[in-house]
């Protein structure tokens, strides 16, 4: 398994780059899934673009996934896809949750390698599955 971090951002955003990797890590191991995904930690400038561009919404947010599509991986590799995640708005949202920076990134980052693994909220049934699997592993990884 694999996961590697990159970064678009000045200054650093307090939280490690082993924090992250060990993060996404755990979900793909207690999903019993081998493969590698990269995460991009942009601004809410770049975030908007994606957003528009692959959502059609002019606005940014949290979290975009792009998982790898069925056939475009060598064999004997499982490339599960990339992560985008929006640092700014993880502080805003983590301000209007009141909870930690560090909690509300690791929700994204679980969201966000749920969605990489088919995962999905776009009915309430994919929501009653998602969303208490990602906070199950939420309270793994910060509780």
């Amino acid at each position: 398994m694999e996961c590697s971090v990159f970064s678009t951002l000045r200054s650093p955003i307090g939280v490690s780059r082993t924090y992250i990797v060990q993060s996404v890590l755990h979900v793909l191991k207690k999903q019993k899934k081998k493969g590698s995904v990269s995460v991009s930690l942009i601004g809410d400038t770049r975030m908007r673009t994606l957003n528009k561009t692959y959502r059609g919404k002019d606005k940014t947010t949290d979290v975009l996934s792009f998982a790898m599509e069925e056939g475009m991986v060598m064999p004997g590799e499982t490339d599960f896809g990339d992560m985008f995640i929006s640092i700014a708005q993880i502080r805003r949202q983590a301000n209007t949750h009141n909870v930690s920076f560090k909690e509300e990134l690791t929700r994204m980052m679980v969201h966000g390698t749920l969605h990489l693994l088919g995962y999905d909220h776009m009915t309430k049934k994919e929501a009653a599955i998602m969303f208490p699997l990602q906070e199950k592993y939420v309270a793994q990884l910060y509780g």
